[in-house]
């Protein structure tokens, strides 16, 4: 048996933790970018070593003004809705929605900007308390984790047992649960969306047929726009659909088996403990930004905010890429393969020259900037550039004391003169 916990409307719920009066009320987290990484004063920052489906962040711990913080230099609500609480909901409030427009649905909105380390350290901590309830648990992303009870809990005995765990939870860590029971696993995460808010739901596996078999395609775990569409195409428009179709899902190889399997809950009965990380990235989105003397600068303070993730992670990344969204919402995007054990100062060269590069429309004012780097050695099989490798392992040192100095004090200790 297989459980799936979601944590209901977690950040909202984090900070409920922490201030009753937000209980009952509609609030929303949400807001402009984070943009202080980008100025000349001093901020406190911490970082999220969690593991599991989410890589380290940089977490900027800002001073806002906490009733209007969403409102921009000239008086215009900016950002977007992160996560609404059911209240908000009512009203019609949504994730990913603009401020702007969840204001003018629900007017007694609270918005509250985030606080990301309350809610990896709350993450961590319930990621804690389950390894020791459930003899194999998953973290999928901050606010679900999947949990193995086959052969731990009896079936007659785990709702009580997933109820137990609930009560659990909201007393040490008061954070509300929803949690979804089937016989695999992503049946589960399914049946969780059924047991929301803050409920248990239980499908039996005889039962599961007659439950999935009128629910819309796009509700199913892993099916997005895209695949929905593909699939309508066919006629296919419900699970039941996808269950009497397996020999078209078969024919598609290894992406149409897989989801086959999943909607019948055939050989998915496989948690991963250990989630390696295949990449680890940071963006940043802005007003319009012409100037690209001042995109450039802001690529390489990008830079040496991930050199600082990558070094954290211990992983030598072979592949660097980059995404620029202009006005209008035109898109560039480029990458480039490098052979060489990673160092701040060339990984800032190649990032700069890799926007430039990318820069494809160079009289577009600039967005959003994000830049990733992925494509991890296996330090034990790969063959580094002979040539070059003595002089790569004099940079990496220097990048290595230069991190220990930020670990210390900061990631803004030691800046380089093209970030001034």
């Amino acid at each position: 048996m297989f459980l799936h916990l979601d944590l209901d409307c977690f950040f909202v719920s984090a900070h409920r933790t922490l201030d009753k009066s937000l209980e009952n009320i509609p609030v929303a987290v949400g807001g402009r970018s984070n943009l202080s990484i980008f100025d000349n004063k001093k901020h406190t920052q911490a970082i999220s070593n969690s593991s599991g489906a989410f890589v380290s962040s940089i977490l900027t711990q800002e001073n806002r003004n906490f009733k209007e913080y969403f409102k921009d230099d000239n008086g215009r609500i900016r950002g977007i809705i992160t996560t609404a609480s059911y209240e908000a909901r009512a009203f019609g409030v949504k994730t990913a929605m603009s401020v702007n427009e969840a204001l003018k649905l629900c007017p007694n909105l609270l918005m509250i900007p985030p606080n990301y380390p309350l809610y990896h350290q709350l993450s961590q901590d319930l990621k804690k308390l389950l390894e020791y309830e459930i003899p194999m648990i998953e973290q999928f992303s901050i606010d679900e984790f999947f949990g193995d009870v086959t052969g731990y809990i009896d079936e007659s005995e785990v709702f009580d047992f997933a109820n137990e765990l609930k009560q659990k939870i909201k007393k040490e860590l008061d954070l509300p649960i929803s949690i979804g029971i089937a016989h695999s696993k992503y049946l589960s995460k399914l049946i969780t969306e059924y047991a929301k808010p803050d409920g248990i739901k239980h499908i039996k596996k005889e039962h599961m047929p007659n439950f999935i078999k009128d629910i819309a395609i796009e509700e199913f775990p892993g099916i997005g726009k895209n695949y929905t569409k593909k699939l309508q195409g066919y006629g296919i428009k419900t699970l039941g659909d996808i269950k009497s179709r397996k020999e078209l899902f078969y024919s598609w190889k290894k992406p149409g088996i897989q989801l086959y399997n999943r909607v019948c809950g055939i050989n998915d009965r496989k948690l991963n403990a250990i989630r390696d990380k295949k990449s680890i990235g940071i963006g940043r989105t802005f007003d319009v930004i012409y100037n690209r003397v001042e995109l450039q600068r802001r690529v390489v303070i990008l830079c040496r905010y991930l050199c600082f993730l990558v070094k954290k992670a211990k992983v030598n990344p072979l592949s660097y890429a980059i995404k620029i969204k202009y006005e209008s919402n035109i898109k560039s995007k480029n990458y480039i393969n490098v052979n060489t054990l990673f160092n701040e100062n060339d990984f800032k060269i190649k990032m700069k020259r890799l926007f430039i590069n990318s820069d494809k429309h160079p009289s577009h004012g600039v967005v959003q900037l994000n830049i990733t780097v992925y494509n991890f050695a296996d330090n034990s099989k790969y063959t580094y550039n002979l040539f070059e490798y003595e002089n790569d392992l004099k940079k990496q040192e220097l990048t290595n004391k230069v991190q220990d100095l930020r670990n210390k004090f900061g990631i803004d200790i030691i800046k380089s003169a093209s970030e001034l």
